[in-house]
């Protein structure tokens, strides 16, 4: 008998907005928040709260991975280096953020497929609702717990304080 281990989120990788493959593995023994990003969305603001929690938690271990995506009201159509730009001189983005992915039907990226079937949104759905849905990993990379959009990053601050 043969046993299929389960996939780990340290089991994926994605491309960098500059074009660079990143595992997730480089991640180990962080508290990771994952959150699908969008430059034209009514959340967008949410940006500066999540730079905020980087810059107070990183020191401590809290990586954010940001991925834009197009998939909601077409609120990410710009190119890898209008992103970048976008995220740093509006909102000081210093955290890694990732080439465009969807995050939904038969294209979703293999994390994305991951992280909404081991943390379900309200009443099971799997699917991501909208822009700036988060999931919190622990250290050991289990995902703890899924956020809508809109739950502001403040908001995370005392789950995330128990984590790290």
């Amino acid at each position: 008998m043969t046993t299929q281990l389960t996939p780990s989120i340290y089991d994926f990788s994605a491309i960098s907005l500059e074009g660079q493959p990143v595992s997730l593995s480089s991640f180990k023994d962080k508290v990771l928040l994952i959150v699908n990003t969008a430059s034209q969305c009514g959340f967008t603001p949410q940006y500066k709260g999540l730079q905020e929690l980087y810059d107070k938690y990183a020191a401590q271990g809290l990586v954010i991975l940001g991925f834009p995506c197009n998939q909601f009201g077409q609120q990410e159509p710009g190119s890898e280096a209008e992103i970048q730009s976008f995220c740093e001189t509006r909102f000081g983005v210093s955290f890694p953020l990732f080439q465009k992915i969807d995050v939904n039907g038969k294209n979703a990226h293999p994390l994305y497929q991951y992280l909404t079937k081991v943390a379900p949104g309200i009443l099971g759905t799997e699917g991501i609702k909208w822009n700036f849905t988060k999931f919190l990993v622990d250290r050991s990379g289990k995902v703890v717990k899924r956020y809508a959009p809109l739950t502001k990053p403040e908001d995370l601050e005392k789950d995330l304080q128990s984590l790290l």
